[in-house]
């Protein structure tokens, strides 16, 4: 039987983490320089969750080597079910949390129309791809999608997001990994993931 993953295990840990304290600035946000608090809304307060996931492999198992660095390290297919009411745009993260040092970013793609439904494979390593989407450089200095590629003997998990926005992130083409996750603070309004595994051969 196949294992969960690393980040399988603690996913539903995460996901209460991001919900409590996106919930907690929007608390912060409502309330005004009288300390009189708005009343709560818990209906509209709420993290949807988004159905993520990739047809090229299953969440948990081994990312296929064509995506990878050890292949034509092109980005895989990925699609995702209805966001929520109010969406605006959509921001995909590839991570890699078992980096040394601090989470390595893979791939960061932003405004992408709140409509889109999927991404088709091999996306173009430009900063502007179709309509209003945009790519940011990842952390091996690239534009677009840079597949795993880990320490020779290691295998690491590379954890897809997606986040439902209320509006387009306002920041510069060319804006780092940083940039963009501050950009996308205080504006998510569903959430989804899924992850792979993946060691050099």
């Amino acid at each position: 039987m196949k294992s969960a993953s690393r980040y399988s295990q603690i996913r539903p840990l995460f996901i209460a983490v991001v919900a409590l304290v996106l919930l907690s600035v929007i608390a912060t946000a409502c309330s005004s320089d009288d300390s009189e608090l708005l009343e709560f809304d818990p209906e509209s307060s709420v993290i949807a969750s988004i159905a993520f996931s990739s047809p090229a492999f299953d969440d948990g198992d081994s990312i296929p080597v064509e995506y990878t660095c050890d292949g034509e390290d092109q980005s895989p297919p990925l699609r995702w079910s209805d966001v929520p009411d109010g969406a605006r745009a959509l921001a995909i993260i590839v991570d890699d949390p078992d980096a040394p040092g601090s989470i390595f970013r893979h791939w960061s793609v932003y405004n992408i129309p709140s409509g889109t439904r999927s991404l088709k494979t091999a996306q173009p390593t430009t900063v502007a791809l179709e309509n209003s989407t945009r790519q940011g450089p990842n952390e091996f200095g690239r534009t677009g999608y840079g597949g795993p590629c880990p320490p020779e003997g290691e295998e690491h998990e590379y954890v897809f997001f997606i986040y439902a926005l209320t509006e387009q992130l306002d920041i510069e083409d060319g804006a780092g990994p940083k940039q963009v996750s501050e950009a996308i603070r205080g504006k998510v309004i569903g959430i989804g993931s899924f992850s792979g595994m993946y060691a050099r051969r």
